[in-house]
């Protein structure tokens, strides 16, 4: 049986997902170059004078990709923690989870290239 929605459950709730991010941040280094491009995006984004829509565009493919690195990082400690020696298709539930963050962030630089880079081009005259 579900409990009731309460206020001191939300924020423990809350609590424990911010934790996590924390740690994610903390610990894996992917995490911190995502964080780093995504707040360079957001100071681009200002400075460009992106529109509502691009912004929207811009903070979904934000979302989706530290989204998929928490995620990542989830599925990489949980096999850790099932498998404890080296295992081919441990090894490849990794690599899987890994290369889908590689696609998302490949697609996030694909969107940001496809915002700024005409904006940037207008602003050198080009």
């Amino acid at each position: 049986m579900k409990k009731a929605l309460s206020i001191k459950r939300l924020s423990k709730s809350f609590g424990y997902a911010f934790a996590g991010f924390k740690k994610s941040f903390r610990e894996e280094a992917n995490m911190k170059i995502h964080i780093l491009v995504s707040i360079l995006v957001i100071i681009f984004g200002f400075l460009l004078k992106v529109s509502s829509l691009e912004w929207i565009v811009l903070l979904f493919a934000i979302g989706l990709v530290l989204g998929a690195e928490l995620l990542n990082t989830s599925i990489e400690n949980l096999v850790d923690l099932v498998c404890k020696d080296r295992n081919e298709q441990a090894g490849l539930v990794k690599d899987v989870s890994a290369a889908f963050v590689m696609i998302l962030a490949i697609v996030a630089a694909i969107v940001g290239l496809i915002i700024f880079v005409p904006k940037l081009l207008t602003i050198l005259g080009v």
